[in-house]
């Protein structure tokens, strides 16, 4: 009898939680919105935070390849200053670039002690690179093979986000069937706890059978406060993954099912891993980057030529200009820098050597992950079917047991375990449900074939 109290305390209490913590959580059915598993994946790929950060990191490399294009370009600036002096020496040069300087102004007073003078000068100057030993070519070439990196980034980044929605959705489809199957069985076991009422009445059955069917009752009803608290997360997370506020309440129309689609072969899915991950495809185009880096740092030792330019204007209230120009050339070459430029180009083959044993370990990965997804796919392929003969046989073996318990032919014990063994088999049924249609967008994901169309 103290065992019985202890459990139904324990149920009610815990029953009081679960509703005091998801009172304030809890949508109306009127605000409900209806999510297919097609539009769940269409709202994360719009929405979904990972995304967002993803096109944009792609679009900023876009613009990382017309900053490096800007440097083969001239460079044109207009300058515009003012200045006010006695210094001699700024007195007579700015007088000459004014055109007004006199006779006069050779007085050795007024060159030993000048008034002040004031100017504006006006000044177009251009500067154009015409050779810097191919640092800004290389930089142009690591831009596009960066952007080609982002783009493929991109791709993987979308992957993953429907593998994800595709994970909270299928989660929140078991987690709602659960609580249907945690329900039934407790419709059942009340049923069962009439039965056994009864025929404790008619003397038939010991009271000991009636506080089992009810500590029974009570633990089923501890199983439905954390079905429903496990629905709620997984609705939460769903709502997260779809870029949503995580208390929206969520109609689901997509249901659990297995698909006929037959399973390629082990090594075929490799093969396809092999040429169409995209993340494989990311870390080509950084291994190609850090070859290029070798190249551009080793073009240190180059000469540069530029060619300059410019036309200024200067006078002191504007009334009166005198103008100028100046163009050049200049050719320079490092003849030792410290060693630094030869310490860099060992530092990019270093980084280069780097990004070739990640690539050899991205194989790996993605060799084990595909392998980790087929395999199980195949396990809850067979675990589905093992699962829906297990239903069957749970369900005629609760209706013999509840027979033969009719008759008293067998004890409380065995009739409770009958209705276990098919509570059992009904989770373990749709478990393998959800398991089997998330490997099969995980091994989708790990051959690099999984998009928005998943069914």
């Amino acid at each position: 009898m103290q065992r019985f109290r202890i459990f139904l305390s324990f149920a009610i209490i815990s029953f009081l939680i679960f509703n005091f913590t998801c009172a304030s959580a809890k949508a109306s059915e009127d605000d409900k919105i209806i999510v297919s598993l097609s539009s769940a994946i269409h709202s994360a790929l719009s929405s979904n935070p990972m995304m967002m950060a993803a096109k944009s990191r792609t679009k900023a490399s876009g613009e990382r390849i017309a900053q490096a294009r800007s440097g083969m370009l001239p460079q044109v600036y207009i300058t515009e200053s003012y200045q006010r002096t006695n210094n001699p020496m700024w007195v007579f040069a700015t007088k000459l670039n004014q055109g007004v300087i006199t006779q006069d102004d050779f007085a050795t007073d007024f060159l030993n002690d000048p008034s002040s003078i004031e100017n504006f000068n006006s000044r177009l100057w251009v500067d154009w690179p015409i050779f810097d030993g191919g640092r800004t070519l290389y930089g142009w070439r690591q831009a596009n093979i960066g952007k080609m990196s982002s783009d493929a980034a991109l791709v993987r980044t979308r992957q993953e986000v429907i593998s994800q929605t595709i994970d909270a959705y299928t989660s929140l489809l078991l987690a709602k069937r659960n609580i249907t199957v945690i329900e039934q069985t407790i419709e059942t076991a009340k049923t069962h706890l009439k039965t056994i009422n009864k025929r404790f009445e008619n003397g038939m059955v010991v009271k000991s059978d009636v506080l089992r069917a009810k500590v029974h009752l009570a633990e089923l009803d501890q199983a439905h406060v954390i079905a429903k608290s496990n629905a709620a997360v997984a609705r939460a997370t769903l709502n997260n993954v779809m870029g949503q506020s995580t208390d929206q309440a969520i109609s689901t129309t997509t249901k659990l099912s297995k698909t006929r689609m037959a399973i390629p072969e082990l090594l075929v899915l490799i093969d396809q891993a092999i040429k169409n991950r995209p993340d494989l495809k990311q870390i080509d185009f950084l291994v190609q980057m850090a070859e290029s880096e070798i190249d551009k740092e080793k073009s240190g030792h180059w000469p540069s030529f530029n060619l300059n330019g410019s036309y200024e204007l200067n006078s002191e209230k504007f009334d009166e200009t005198a103008d100028n120009y100046a163009i050049g050339a200049n050719v320079t070459l490092n003849l030792f820098s410290g060693y630094r430029i030869s310490s860099k180009a060992r530092e990019a083959l270093y980084k280069r050597n780097e990004s070739k044993s990640q690539k050899k370990g991205m194989y790996q990965r993605v060799r084990l992950e595909t392998e980790k997804a087929y395999y199980d796919l195949l396990s809850a392929d067979k675990r589905i079917t093992t699962s829906e003969l297990a239903i069957d046989n749970a369900e005629e073996m609760l209706r013999i047991v509840e027979n033969r318990y009719a008759t008293g032919l067998v004890n409380i014990v065995s009739l409770l375990d009958a209705e276990l063994a098919l509570y059992r088999a009904n989770n373990n049924y749709y478990n393998s449900l959800k398991d089997y249609v998330q490997a099969r967008a995980h091994l989708a994901l790990a051959t690099g074939g999984l998009d928005e169309h998943f069914q």
